[in-house]
């Protein structure tokens, strides 16, 4: 029997190994033409701004789109805020537009916190898009980028930092041209 066995297991072996280096070197043809997984288009939406401006996926092509989902009582959101609107300010010359949408909160007390703690961007009530429904935004902040075509290029949910921030807008091509002053 042993010797049976000695016999059988290097035959073995050896017709494995015939079939397994094969399969392998095919998987590993596939794996390096394939290209990176397609990026998902981006849900259709529409957005009106607080002073009026409409945003869809039609009039964003061409643009890098940075949507920001926050709350008033978002401590992280808030921490978060000024350098938003800082990369916001200092890409939107590259093709990035920041759109702030409130989620679940009245215009009255987003008014009235915008009053103390004002932000430099374009705000989206949630009642003006249907945006936080698609994006199930039930954590805060939650950043999503949508690419020049029109194709969702990263999504964060929670805060990051500035830098985490930067990484995410930079994989739908924008790149910060001044990445020491995170």
């Amino acid at each position: 029997m042993r010797l049976l066995l000695s016999y059988i297991s290097p035959m073995a072996a050896s017709t494995s190994l015939h079939v397994t280096i094969p399969c392998v070197l095919i998987l590993a043809s596939v794996c390096a033409l394939a290209s990176p997984k397609d990026k998902e288009p981006a849900p259709r939406f529409n957005a009106t701004t607080t002073t009026g401006e409409k945003f869809n996926n039609e009039n964003i092509k061409g643009k890098v789109v940075l949507l920001e989902f926050w709350t008033t009582w978002c401590g992280f959101c808030a921490d978060e805020a000024a350098f938003v609107d800082k990369i916001g300010h200092d890409l939107a010359g590259k093709g990035l537009i920041l759109l702030a949408i409130d989620v679940g909160e009245s215009k009255k007390t987003v008014k009235k916190y915008l009053e103390q703690h004002p932000r430099n961007c374009k705000i989206v009530m949630m009642e003006d898009t249907n945006l936080a429904a698609m994006y199930q935004a039930n954590v805060y902040p939650i950043y999503v980028v949508i690419d020049r075509d029109g194709n969702i290029a990263g999504t964060q949910r929670g805060a990051g930092g500035e830098e985490a921030l930067r990484s995410l807008i930079a994989r739908a091509g924008i790149e910060s041209a001044d990445d020491d002053a995170n």
